[in-house]
């Protein structure tokens, strides 16, 4: 097959969830509510934590973050499937998916470290209660947020430049609703080789640091619980550590339940949906554990309700 090397005249295909033409109305009307739901739900979290001085503190700082990664995580990837699913064409240019695939990374990343950020935090609050504040100071917070990013964009953009190097052929679909890095090395005419090690070498360390943390966090901290006398601090503890709980098993579960359908099928359509499964449901999801199970954030949306409904 004849390679394009100019990037201007490379366009990729994706083909979302189903080519079905009857079946595009149906997805339409299924994930815009979605992802208006997503988009308000990490909002109102933003707003609410903004708005009560009683949430000005680390824990909630990491939440407000994690809130406006996964606004922005959404936003790479569905306002495109939603666009495509109403034109004739499905077509996104080399330029469009090489970018998508970038923020996907970055997103995925600072998610990724944002969790181990929170697990830390935790950690701090229930095993060293007398230091928290001393430990988790305003510097070394936003330190962690732009170590975070960094570390991301870093590998987003090595990612990047590998891909650029790559020839690509004539027959560009891609069998997803967005372009994930994996899927678009699949269609290179070049040899994948160094890309494919790098991909999996990276997303191994980048995935595995940060859950080494997370269940190390966790480790000393139900040490921590069991030792309390108190079934009164023992419940709070639990209860403090349970949205975040929720939160990692929905996002590292569907993360790894993408790889296991990816190496187990061949079916596009069984990969296309559960990659669906870390880049939409986390995000849409993640508002509603925070809110239901925080006592504390359910008494701040109310709040920022009222006054917006009487403003």
């Amino acid at each position: 097959m004849e390679s394009e090397n100019q990037m201007g005249t490379i366009e990729f295909l994706l083909l979302g969830l189903s080519q079905d033409p009857e079946l595009q109305p149906v997805l339409f009307g299924l994930f815009l509510p979605i992802y208006l739901l997503t988009l308000l739900g990490n909002l109102l979290i933003i707003l609410a934590v903004h708005s009560d001085p009683h949430l000005h503190t680390p824990m909630y700082f990491f939440l407000c973050n994690l809130s406006f990664t996964d606004i922005n995580f959404i936003s790479t990837t569905v306002p495109k499937m939603l666009i495509n699913t109403q034109r004739q064409s499905k077509t996104i240019s080399y330029t469009g998916c090489l970018t998508q695939v970038c923020f996907v990374l970055v997103f995925a990343g600072v998610e990724n470290f944002l969790l181990a950020a929170m697990a830390y935090d935790h950690y701090v609050a229930i095993c060293h209660p007398l230091r928290y504040s001393v430990i988790m100071n305003p510097h070394l917070c936003i330190l962690l947020i732009l170590l975070s990013l960094s570390i991301s964009i870093l590998d987003a953009l090595l990612h990047s430049l590998m891909v650029l190097r790559l020839s690509f052929c004539t027959d560009l679909e891609i069998p997803h609703f967005f372009c994930e890095l994996d899927q678009v090395l699949k269609l290179s005419c070049s040899a994948t080789l160094t890309n494919n090690i790098l991909f999996y070498l990276a997303s191994g360390i980048l995935s595995a640091f940060p859950l080494l943390g997370i269940i190390y966090s966790y480790i000393k901290i139900v040490s921590s619980i069991l030792r309390m006398y108190s079934a009164a601090g023992r419940h709070k503890a639990f209860s403090t550590c349970g949205s975040h709980l929720s939160v990692v098993s929905l996002f590292y579960g569907t993360g790894f339940g993408v790889y296991i359908s990816s190496a187990v099928t061949d079916s596009s359509t069984n990969t296309a949906a559960a990659s669906l499964m870390y880049t939409v449901v986390p995000q849409m999801l993640n508002p509603f554990i925070y809110s239901l199970r925080n006592s504390d954030m359910k008494e701040a949306l109310r709040n920022l309700i009222i006054k917006l409904l009487f403003w």
